[in-house]
């Protein structure tokens, strides 16, 4: 379930690249969690023969970082070294990869004593000139964008889901409070390995399952960018929240780093408890910065000292936390779609600082 600090942590890791026609922006902060459990790996072009390849993936570790971090360090060798990427079959390369991984770990010391029962759920992307495949395993989740709206979207494993549910119930096990035996809030994971102790089940009939759920798409000239995010993110943005913001931020700056910066951040705001992590890879498709934009911005920007002021006025002995709420009460025009006054915490923040000292 995990601790939480008297005060959130909100340094921030980045990281940003391009390559092949992609630009991407990593942003990873800590949040309210007693320890960062998130780890990534973002590549664009993988050497040799597969120059044209880019591949992006977010693991999202609990009960500790070591597998989440083990994952980041060697899926990605893990699936290109197999015979069927060699022989250009990607998805069953992917889903070869993900299951030599997790028999893998089991050998790693601390893992097999069981001193460390960490796992990690992992997203990831493999990106070709052409296609776009994406893998799944546990509940972070990657959405492709479109026009400011998600057209793709993999599908969290919840062991509440039909099928995982019973997997779970033929190995023996049991989903109570929505968890795999009261504990695991996911049904697949990569290590995890006291639910994997069934000798007479196969490596993906287990309580908790390392198999990834595969999807190949086309690119089209209309892909504006994906995003593979960890939970923290998904629990309090929808898919289409994401979008939208992310959309109409890059109509403001083409910094990705700081789009991801602006989201991770406005998830704290809007109440996310855990560890906050997010890629966004953006395609030749994507918004660009417009003037129009700019202006609105700014005469939105106005507007809230404006507001600001008013009610430091109105209000004594006023606090960060009731002028948010009164913004948040507020009809106020061309705040940013899917964040809403929560994305203009920093802002508010920084006036309010000024004029309230």
């Amino acid at each position: 379930m995990g601790a939480f600090l008297e005060k959130p942590i909100t340094v921030k890791h980045n990281e940003r690249g391009e390559g092949n026609g992609l630009r991407f922006g990593v942003g990873s902060m800590q949040g309210w969690r007693c320890e960062m459990e998130d780890a990534y790996h973002a590549k664009t072009g993988l050497g040799e023969k597969l120059e044209d390849w880019n591949y992006f993936a977010m693991f999202d570790g609990h009960a500790g970082d070591n597998v989440a971090k083990h994952c980041a360090e060697n899926l990605l060798q893990r699936i290109v070294s197999t015979t069927e990427f060699s022989n250009n079959d990607i998805t069953r390369a992917i889903h070869s990869g993900f299951l030599q991984q997790d028999e893998a770990m089991r050998g790693i010391p601390e893992l097999a004593s069981g001193a460390d029962k960490s796992g990690t759920t992992a997203v990831c992307a493999f990106i070709s000139r052409e296609h776009l495949y994406i893998a799944n395993c546990g509940d972070s989740r990657a959405v492709l964008c479109r026009n400011a709206q998600p057209v793709f979207t993999t599908q969290d494993h919840k062991p509440i889901l039909p099928g995982e549910k019973e997997r779970i119930q033929n190995a023996g096990g049991s989903v109570m409070v929505q968890r795999v035996n009261g504990s695991l809030a996911v049904s697949r994971a990569l290590g995890d390995y006291d639910y994997k102790q069934g000798t007479a089940l196969g490596q993906c009939e287990q309580l908790v399952s390392p198999e990834p759920e595969i999807f190949c798409q086309d690119r089209e000239p209309s892909d504006e960018f994906l995003v593979l995010a960890c939970d923290g993110v998904w629990d309090v943005m929808s898919n289409l929240e994401v979008c939208q913001f992310v959309h109409n931020r890059l109509q403001l700056s083409d910094d990705l780093v700081e789009v991801a910066n602006q989201v991770i951040d406005t998830c704290l705001h809007k109440g996310s408890r855990d560890n906050m992590s997010i890629i966004i890879i953006a395609f030749p498709g994507a918004p660009v910065p417009s003037e129009e934009a700019q202006k609105r911005e700014q005469a939105l920007e106005t507007t809230l000292r404006q507001r600001i002021e008013a009610i430091l006025q109105q209000m004594s002995d006023v606090n960060f936390g009731d002028l948010l709420k009164e913004l948040a009460s507020e009809d106020i025009p061309d705040l940013p779609p899917g964040g809403g006054i929560y994305a203009k915490s920093t802002f508010v923040s920084d006036v309010f600082k000024e004029l309230h000292p």
